[in-house]
């Protein structure tokens, strides 16, 4: 007999995890496992900004499945939905074919993609910040920003083309918010025609204060590490309205403005919208241990689960980080294993280990196990934990030594070009229009060639 076949969907923290635990607790002729991923890396997204900001380069924080994994098979492929009855994924390929993938064991592991709101223009006009490539778009267009306007004859010309808005107060928008302000600052003293008064960078947020995982002090001090740098940070505030060049805000303000930039959360994948599952909020319901009730062999992690915070209790569920999804994954492939050996499996417990915020040079807030720490003290923990974070010696060595040289040497203000001709916004760059029906689906699954 064939040894079970073990799916693993998603290529994030939650599924990487996962897969490198049942690869150790798992002899080889106990199971087989497959991974489904639309790119052969795992992006590490703490650093994501970094890559915006020139810091590191895109492949620095490309941590390659094949380094990581020794005898898993990776499937290139977008997941497009799950026939939980007939057992298998549909998955259409990088080269365009459809196939499909069979299990006896499915862990959903597909992550989230950018929440966004019924806003005009928003999708038309605003940018991201979830992938590599909007990471390089972002880039370039910043830098194109000041290419443009230090060769503007007139200074109107160049107040829209000077002014950057950030939209969203948590991790990703907040150090988006302070890696570029730091490129553009930098930048001022290789351009001639420019005044760095009139670089105007706005961080903007519907909460009351940023990031309020860091508790009010630590969230404090971060909001005036980023106004002592001259950016504009306005909470109890969104946008109303996005045009090719203003951005219109709640409070009526309006901004001549070519760069917004859309960091306001995420939402599930819209995978989890072809399962025949209960959700909450978009989120698979599952049980303590991760599975999915009345679904043996079922179980969901990461971003697209809501799995029960048992610490908490009240059906309060883990918000989706990468620290949960990471220790997700590794206790959903001990349950996993539990399950193929008939053991009992354990509930999903979370010990809060704190979080790091990086806003650049000295500025940083920490709260490692509780302790609040601002300044270089911070820098040294968030530095820290992102080395140990990162799987590979490779991705540790290509990281820090971007660090070294960007320290020592600066930057040169390139714009590289290779996506230039493609389209950069948000509707453009998560396929949500891609996922099946389950009707859809499941007429697919009756003639779809199979995986062997």
């Amino acid at each position: 007999m064939e040894p079970p076949r073990i799916l693993v969907i998603g290529g994030g923290f939650a599924g990487v995890e996962c897969v490198r635990l049942l690869e150790r607790l798992l002899a080889p002729d106990e199971a087989s496992i497959t991974v489904v991923a639309p790119r052969n890396y795992q992006l590490y997204l703490p650093l994501l900004p970094q890559v915006a900001s020139g810091m590191l380069t895109p492949q620095s924080v490309a941590v390659s499945l094949r380094r990581v994994f020794r005898r898993t098979r990776i499937a290139p492929g977008l997941a497009l939905g799950v026939d939980l009855d007939a057992k298998v994924c549909v998955v259409r390929g990088i080269s365009g074919r459809m196939r499909v993938e069979p299990y006896d064991y499915l862990v959903l592991a597909p992550g989230s993609v950018t929440r966004t709101f019924d806003i005009p223009g928003l999708t038309e006009h605003a940018r991201g910040m979830k992938t590599l490539a909007e990471a390089a778009y972002l880039r370039d267009h910043v830098i194109g920003q000041l290419d443009i306007a230090a060769a503007a004859p007139k200074d109107k010309k160049k107040e829209a083309r000077l002014r950057f808005v950030v939209v969203g107060g948590g991790y990703s928008g907040t150090e988006t918010a302070a890696a570029l302000h730091r490129l553009t600052a930098a930048a001022v003293d290789r351009y001639p025609g420019l005044d760095s008064r009139a670089i105007n960078w706005h961080l903007v947020d519907i909460a009351p204060r940023l990031m309020p995982e860091l508790g009010e002090d630590l969230g404090r001090a971060a909001t005036e590490m980023l106004r002592q740098r001259g950016i504009d940070v306005s909470l109890g505030v969104s946008v109303a309205e996005v045009d090719s060049d203003t951005v219109t805000l709640t409070d009526g303000r309006v901004l001549p403005c070519h760069t917004l930039v859309w960091t306001a959360g995420v939402q599930p994948s819209p995978l989890i919208g072809t399962l025949d599952v209960d959700t909450v909020r978009g989120r698979v319901k599952v049980n303590e241990t991760m599975d999915v009730p009345g679904r043996p062999g079922v179980f969901a992690i990461g971003d697209a689960a809501a799995v029960p915070d048992v610490t908490k209790g009240d059906d309060a569920v883990c918000p989706p980080t990468a620290q949960h999804a990471q220790r997700q994954g590794k206790a959903v492939a001990r349950n996993l294993v539990a399950a193929l050996r008939g053991h009992p499996m354990q509930p999903y417990r979370h010990r809060d280990m704190g979080l790091v915020v990086d806003l650049g040079g000295a500025d940083a807030v920490a709260n490692p196990l509780g302790v609040p720490l601002k300044g270089w003290p911070a820098q040294a923990v968030t530095r820290g934990y992102h080395m140990l974070a990162l799987h590979t010696g490779v991705a540790r060595a290509r990281v820090m030594t971007n660090w070294l040289l960007n320290a020592t040497a600066g930057d040169d203000y390139v714009r590289t070009g290779f996506l230039a001709d493609q389209p950069p916004m948000l509707r453009d760059l998560e396929e949500l229009d891609a996922y099946l029906s389950v009707e859809d689906m499941r007429r697919y699954v009756e003639t779809a060639e199979v995986s062997g």
